[in-house]
């Protein structure tokens, strides 16, 4: 179809009239379906509402929290209180004063990790975990912290048997991913916490990829810490997130980064209460309003939408499962109806994996997240080091019809 052509000028203006473009793009004289199957990165599009609640934090509110003695002010520390027990009643936290509002997941499990942990300490993890986790463990090994890793097979399932036995040794801490950022494999983490537990061992939790779209129940879980972002499955914006302490683990902590916190002005000390002990500095307030938004819209829809991500992903995993053998390759686990992330990652045998991506997009619209995904002894577990992989994952607002159209797009691209 030129771009020329009568045709395509219709399309394309019939598509700005009606208010879809944003799910359509133009190039080489083609109208491209848009679909976003990059949805572990960060969720597109967000909660209804989110955009709306931060712009009215910075269009009609704008004032700090824990400074002003004023109403605005008082009203806002109001909204960061109500999200905070929004988040503790859907992990079934131990409370609200114990859920920390941070920059996002990444910063909290630092703020865990080199909190926690000192020389001499030794702490089990897995190779299925994010850079989030092995970078910080990296630089606590340089220091003296020693670092052991619990065994996965080739499709990054967990050797549970080899966890408690290497828990039984009574490591300072396990900290785990609840799932897979790469293979979209969830780990046994209900298994591990009562082990932990009853060993005296501290349990953090990496829920970068299933707080929101997943159960989590701290209690039941044994966790001790939640580290999680606020735009993934929360269906929130970028720059807000969390983490979720026990008093027992928050009581073990050193504080990572010490600061204002609008209590207790007079010491130079930090708070020995939560969670202004681990939240220095001003909280990102436009963050914490759109967080909000995602939380209630979550409360009133999570379970419709859970259960259509759980469709959505089964129905990815089994279309790419029809592919797989000629010139594909599926990684993780691939039982169909087994919990999982909404995530497939995929290996082209035949074609590299950089272009295969380039293409998805050019050629079809498809978005996607290619290499090594901040995971490499991940892809190692995996085979898929040094190639990396294609991966595709969905989110609660994808269609049926978009993983049809997927599958079709991947299918042309091993045709050729």
């Amino acid at each position: 179809m030129g771009c020329g052509s009568r045709t395509t000028r219709f399309v394309w203006q019939s598509r700005r009239k009606s208010g879809s473009l944003r799910n359509y793009f133009y190039t080489g004289g083609l109208i491209l379906r848009k679909v976003y199957m990059d949805n572990a990165a960060t969720s597109y599009p967000k909660a209804p509402g989110v955009g709306a609640a931060m712009a009215n934090y910075i269009e009609n509110v704008g004032c700090n929290i824990g400074r002003g003695g004023y109403q605005s002010a008082y009203d806002a520390a109001g909204v960061a209180l109500d999200t905070r027990e929004r988040l503790n009643a859907l992990v079934h936290g131990p409370g609200a004063r114990n859920v920390i509002l941070t920059p996002g997941a990444t910063y909290g499990l630092n703020f865990l990790l080199k909190g926690l942990l000192r020389p001499g300490d030794r702490v089990l993890t897995s190779p299925m975990e994010h850079n989030a986790v092995l970078r910080p463990l990296k630089q606590l090994e340089q220091a003296g912290v020693q670092v052991e890793y619990v065994p996965c097979d080739g499709r990054g399932v967990l050797d549970l048997e080899r966890a408690g036995a290497q828990i039984g040794t009574k490591p300072r801490a396990v900290i785990l991913t609840h799932a897979s950022n790469v293979s979209g494999g969830m780990m046994p983490i209900e298994k591990i916490g009562p082990l932990c537990r009853r060993a005296g061992v501290f349990f953090l939790v990496d829920g970068a990829q299933t707080v929101g779209m997943h159960p989590v129940d701290m209690a039941e879980m044994c966790i001790d810490a939640l580290a999680f972002p606020g735009h993934k499955g929360l269906l929130g914006p970028q720059g807000i997130g969390g983490m979720v302490v026990t008093d027992a683990l928050a009581g073990a902590i050193d504080p990572l980064v010490a600061g204002g916190t609008g209590s207790l002005s007079h010491s130079l000390e930090m708070p020995d209460f939560l969670p202004d002990r681990f939240e220095p500095g001003t909280l990102n307030l436009p963050g914490v309003y759109g967080l909000n938004a995602a939380l209630q819209y979550l409360k009133q829809q999570g379970d419709a939408l859970r259960e259509r991500e759980y469709r959505l992903t089964r129905h990815l995993l089994a279309r790419m499962l029809e592919l797989e053998g000629d010139g594909l390759r599926v990684l993780g686990p691939t039982e169909v109806f087994n919990p999982r992330a909404g995530v497939v990652s995929v290996d082209f045998t035949g074609l590299d994996n950089g272009e295969a991506a380039f293409r998805l997009e050019q050629e079809s619209g498809v978005a996607t997240r290619c290499g090594l995904h901040c995971a490499p002894t991940a892809h190692l577990t995996l085979g898929s080091y040094p190639q990396g992989a294609v991966r595709f994952s969905v989110g609660p607002f994808n269609t049926f019809a978009e993983i049809d159209y997927v599958q079709g797009a991947v299918y042309n691209l091993l045709c050729r």
